[in-house]
């Protein structure tokens, strides 16, 4: 019965071992979703599956700090470093939301050293579906 027991967790450890290894992906795609509250910059890998993820909040940016075009910045730093510690040199870039942080975050991933095929706007444009917010009277 023990040796059943020992021979399953074996077999979990080595599948745990497996995965946390260290990818090495060439090349990825960079998500910049710059909301107007926070700016989040993802990078997978061409199939889509996260290599490493950084927000304006992960970095320790709080309230409306989080809104900036610095935050955005350093984000989008800290996710380039992470994933060219795995081995990624390009990255082609997709830009969502209306946020301060989409130019800052693109150029800083370009400054960060990696080689940007392409860039896209990939905001999502209703065609007249949700009531948008009321006007901000201030």
């Amino acid at each position: 019965m023990a040796t059943r027991q020992q021979a399953r967790q074996q077999a979990a450890s080595a599948a745990a071992r497996r995965r946390k290894g260290k990818r090495t992906v060439s090349e990825g795609i960079a998500h910049v979703r710059a909301t107007f509250n926070n700016t989040t910059v993802t990078i997978t890998d061409p199939k889509g599956n996260v290599v490493t993820w950084a927000s304006a909040g992960s970095v320790g940016f709080k309230g409306s700090r989080k809104g900036t075009p610095f935050a955005a910045q350093v984000a989008a730093e800290r996710a380039a470093r992470m994933a060219m510690d795995m081995g990624m040199r390009t990255v082609s870039v997709l830009i969502k939301g209306p946020g301060a942080g989409r130019e800052s975050a693109v150029r800083a991933l370009g400054a960060a050293g990696f080689q940007i095929t392409s860039i896209r706007d990939v905001t999502p444009i209703p065609h007249n579906g949700c009531r948008p917010p009321k006007k901000r009277r201030v």
